[in-house]
């Protein structure tokens, strides 16, 4: 995704949170916004160029080649307006790229408002905000889905606020469970997810799609 795109373009990460992606976009001119920069209950997000509200950004329209916005819309109130600014601060034929859940547990708590974004979601809304060229792409399937869901089994049996007393007397019961809901489920399910050629299960969706040049 990023290889593809011209040095130099004006790039904005709406909703960056910690960055993964600012190393991928060095050759271009990277920009990042989200609504703090203050450390979260998942890592520290990284240094914000704006601090703001997502549907808010206080930037001219049409100032970026390529907006990223990779699981943002889950946690915002108004999803829709926050496309509608995604469309408004692109430029004509600026590509924006998007990755939403399907489904997903709580996190971030307490901005968390929706659990799946469907294709249809994003077939029904982008192209009423100016977007056209629609791709839309699994992420995973559901052996997949399966075997990241596999590796919170333990977490879920075995809580952190335990006694230490059952720590210690579930302590065997708890290896056995780790190596196999963590590595063996998780590997079974590697090696038949070929067998999945619908992936409508899936943990979400990759879509890129393109501002309408006129």
């Amino acid at each position: 995704m990023a290889k593809t795109v011209p040095p130099g373009s004006d790039v904005l990460d709406a909703g960056a949170g910690e960055g993964p992606y600012r190393s991928l976009f060095s050759h271009c001119n990277y920009k990042t916004q989200d609504f703090c920069e203050t450390p979260s209950s998942e890592g520290k997000y990284t240094p914000m160029n704006y601090i703001c509200d997502i549907t808010e950004i206080p930037v001219a329209d049409e100032s970026f080649d390529v907006v990223i916005c990779s699981e943002v819309l889950e946690h915002t109130p108004e999803p829709i307006k926050v496309i509608e600014e995604l469309s408004r601060i692109l430029r004509p034929g600026g590509r924006l790229f998007l990755t939403a859940p399907l489904g997903c547990g709580l996190h971030q708590v307490p901005h968390i408002f929706y659990g799946g974004y469907t294709p249809f979601w994003y077939e029904h809304f982008l192209p009423m905000y100016g977007f056209e060229g629609l791709t839309i792409l699994p992420n995973c399937g559901f052996f997949e889905h399966y075997a990241q869901e596999s590796r919170r089994f333990v977490k879920y049996l075995f809580p952190s606020d335990m006694t230490t007393v059952r720590k210690i007397l579930v302590f065997p019961l708890k290896i056995v469970s780790s190596l196999w809901f963590r590595k063996v489920i998780p590997l079974l399910c590697h090696l038949v997810k070929g067998f999945d050629k619908d992936k409508s299960h899936t943990v979400g969706y990759f879509i890129e799609a393109s501002k309408k040049k006129s």
